[in-house]
């Protein structure tokens, strides 16, 4: 894998913040989000919507 530059890295890093910074913000609000994990999106929170259709994305409680 090749080493990115300092720029990219500094947009990369710049991108990590504003995503931790809106997921924060989501979960202070009590909204919940939807991410990737295990090569699927999950919805993540407490109020996520219970969906019937596993195959489209699954539910996940915070830890």
């Amino acid at each position: 894998m090749n080493t990115p530059s300092q720029d990219t890295q500094q947009m990369l890093d710049v991108m990590r913040k504003a995503v931790e910074k809106a997921l924060d913000r989501k979960k202070r609000l009590g909204q919940y989000a939807v991410i990737w994990q295990d090569s699927k999106p999950m919805l993540v929170g407490e109020d996520a919507p219970k969906l019937q259709d596993n195959h489209t994305m699954t539910r996940s409680h915070p830890a």
